[in-house]
């Protein structure tokens, strides 16, 4: 491996297509990179701002526990 490089997330990439998709070995192995990066983008969902203040007091008086 080139310095700086940094090595391809197996264990995720598995964890995702084993656990979450639920795909079999040879399906798995079928999927070219490209393939595996839109369907993890597609089940990460929208992208969401973080909480600001006035988000965090609206919660705070909607449960006040």
């Amino acid at each position: 491996m080139k310095a700086g490089a940094t090595a391809f997330p197996w264990e995720q990439a598995m964890a995702f297509g084993f656990g979450r998709l639920r795909l079999a070995s040879r399906d798995f192995w079928t999927l070219t990179p490209r393939e595996l990066a839109a369907a993890m983008t597609a089940h990460a969902g929208p992208a969401r701002a973080a909480m600001d203040r006035a988000g965090l007091q609206g919660l705070m008086a909607r449960f006040p526990d």
